[in-house]
This record gives structure tokens, C-alpha cells and sequence, in this order.
């Protein structure tokens, strides 16, 4: 995979993956924004209902983070880090891994304390998982 590959996606799959983000912002109370970057810290799209974030500092010290984790977690000996829940004062950041095969990506969501947190961890789940079968379709169409 060249770099190019890595830090960007087709522009079929980042607006399919757009309308995934946007329908998690809909359907979930508290989320204030909500973006896909890639695995190596570049925006790929996001949606806000909040937007006083510097989402492409955001990106990158992202997917560190879930670099740092899955490291950790092979130390460990557990494997397929699917998502990382931060639990502050004032909210709730969560990290949720896209495996696909092609083009990986971070889902980073930033909510409100008081959000559904089940609710939000089942949804972005349920993105991830339609980001990823997209993703091999597109692959075996090309």
C-alpha cells in the first residue's frame, strides 16, 4: 500500500462513510462531532453539531492513541481493539477502529457526559461494520 492509498480513500467510500458518520449524529442524542480519519492521523470527513475542535490535530493525536492502545493490547494478549471510551468531567471521547481491509480508518466521537453511551458504542459498531463490508464490495468491483 503506497502512501497516497493510506492517507485518503476513494471518494465513493469517504462520502459513503460521511453519510454512515452523519446518520450516527442523527440518531444518537449528545454527540457533538464525529469524524473518520485515517489510521496513519489524516480528516478524512466528519459532522458536527459542535465544531470548536481542530479536527486535523484531532486526527493525528487519534490515531496515536489507538496505535498506542493496540500495542498495549498485544502485550496483553487480546486482540482486535475495537474501540477506546474516554470518560472525562464534561464528556466522553470514544475511538472506534474500521478494519477494512483496503483503506482503515478511526471513527473519533466527541459527546456529552450524559450521553447513551450503549446506544452510541452499538451505533458506531454498526458504522464500522457497513464502512468495512463497503469497502471489501468496492474492492472486488475494482
Amino acid at each position: 500500500m503506497n502512501i497516497a492509498e493510506q492517507r485518503s480513500a476513494p471518494d465513493e467510500l469517504i462520502a459513503f462513510s460521511k453519510a454512515q458518520l452523519h446518520d450516527v449524529l442523527i440518531n444518537v442524542k449528545g454527540i457533538d462531532f464525529i469524524m473518520a480519519c485515517s489510521t496513519d492521523g489524516f480528516e478524512l470527513c466528519s459532522e458536527y453539531r459542535k465544531n470548536n475542535y481542530n479536527s486535523g490535530k484531532l486526527a493525528a493525536v487519534s490515531s496515536s492513541i489507538l496505535a498506542m492502545v493496540s500495542a498495549f493490547l498485544g502485550e496483553i494478549q487480546l486482540t482486535g481493539c475495537q474501540s477506546i471510551t474516554l470518560d472525562a468531567e464534561n464528556g466522553k471521547a470514544v475511538l472506534t477502529a474500521v478494519p477494512a481491509h483496503k483503506h482503515p480508518m478511526v471513527i473519533v466521537t466527541l459527546a456529552a457526559k450524559d450521553i447513551l453511551l450503549g446506544q452510541l458504542l452499538y451505533s458506531l459498531k454498526e458504522a464500522s461494520n457497513n464502512i468495512v463490508k463497503h469497502d471489501q464490495a468496492d474492492s472486488l468491483n475494482n
